[in-house]
């Protein structure tokens, strides 16, 4: 009969849990993904504009996650560089970075506040960029990390009454399928997801409560928990491309064979107020 004994040390040793990034953590489908991440075993890293939603989140994640909340507006100049040098600080490995940060905005493009627009293009656009870069650079030294970036069903064609967002997102969609194909060799996933017409306080900064894409029957926007859930599950299984919901799957690959002026008219239909 042989007797095997652990050494001190290995029993005490605490296991590496991996580390979820999250941007636009405080609220709609970030917040849900943060949970359902902590539910999986991660430890979290949270980022939004304030604070105290940040520190909400502990509320409602379960007290062996490690939440680290990182307050930064990542739609200002060099906040990319900011949270990134701020992980490196905290000696966090960072293991899934989710780009969920992001925000539109709805009305005739030179009617617009363009100060406004150029901020959504930085958020949406530049820091996502930023950060994949960042982040990504480092999964590729390490030979693993998952990236996942949000973009929406609005990637798959031209959006009339929200023309930047349209092309923030169809920039994102695209980005994200190139680098896919570039970090894959290295050992780095990438995702995108595609949500359509999600109930979520972005609706509101956008300006979006009267549109008729929110009241179309057919459309049947979806809860933030349902994409959340639908969104990191299909992730985490590998899936390239994520689009919750049969109408938003129909919808984006209807775009692909209809007239581009027919296309520009309905979405011009269903964005205006």
């Amino acid at each position: 009969m042989f007797l095997c004994t652990l050494h001190p040390k290995i029993l005490t040793k605490p296991m590496h849990k991996p580390v979820a990034l999250i941007t636009g953590a405080s609220a709609g489908i970030g917040f849900e993904m943060a949970k359902i991440f902590a539910a999986r075993g991660y430890d979290l890293v949270v980022v939004a504009r304030t604070a105290k939603k940040l520190k909400e989140i502990r509320t409602q994640i379960p007290a062996h996650t490690i939440v680290t909340d990182i307050p930064l507006d990542l739609s200002l100049p060099n906040a990319a560089a900011k949270l990134f040098a701020a992980t490196q600080k905290k000696k966090l490995k960072v293991d899934v970075l989710v780009n969920n940060a992001g925000f539109g905005s709805n009305g005739r493009f030179v009617e617009l506040d363009r100060k406004n627009e150029l901020q959504e293009i930085d958020l949406n656009v530049r820091t996502l960029t930023e950060l994949c870069h960042f982040y990504g650079k480092e999964m590729a030294a390490r030979g693993t990390g998952k990236i996942l970036n949000v973009a929406s069903t609005a990637a798959f064609q031209p959006g009339p009454y929200m023309a930047v967002y349209y092309a923030t997102k169809a920039y994102v969609l695209s980005f994200s399928e190139a680098i896919m194909e570039e970090l894959k060799p290295k050992g780095v996933r990438v995702s995108v997801l595609c949500p359509g017409p999600t109930h979520t306080a972005f609706v509101e900064r956008a300006g979006m409560q009267g549109i008729r894409l929110f009241k179309n029957k057919f459309m049947h926007p979806m809860s933030a928990v349902d994409v959340a859930k639908i969104g990191v599950k299909q992730f985490l299984r590998g899936k390239k491309i994520i689009i919750p919901g049969f109408m938003n799957k129909l919808v984006a690959f209807a775009n692909r064979f209809s007239p581009r002026f027919l296309v520009r008219k309905i979405a011009a239909s269903l964005n205006r107020i």
